[in-house]
């Protein structure tokens, strides 16, 4: 996700405040809201994925999800 989708949403928000939005407007920000949702979900899992526990014995165990337990 750009700075020019992240302007648009934000755009879109204030518009949303002030005066409303037409049918087309609510359905383009509805879109760029899941993409950005998508966005920060992916970078998160990203993260976790790259995420290890150290134990006081300094041994590195990498973090699963919760149902591979």
């Amino acid at each position: 996700m750009d700075e020019k989708q992240i302007a648009r949403i934000n755009e879109l928000a204030r518009k949303a405040r002030t005066e409303g939005l037409t049918e087309w407007e609510e359905v383009e920000r509805t879109a760029l809201r899941r993409e950005y949702i998508d966005a920060v979900l992916g970078n998160l899992q990203s993260q976790l994925d790259n995420t290890y526990v150290v134990d006081e014995q300094g041994n590195k165990t990498k973090l699963k999800k919760k149902d591979q337990e």
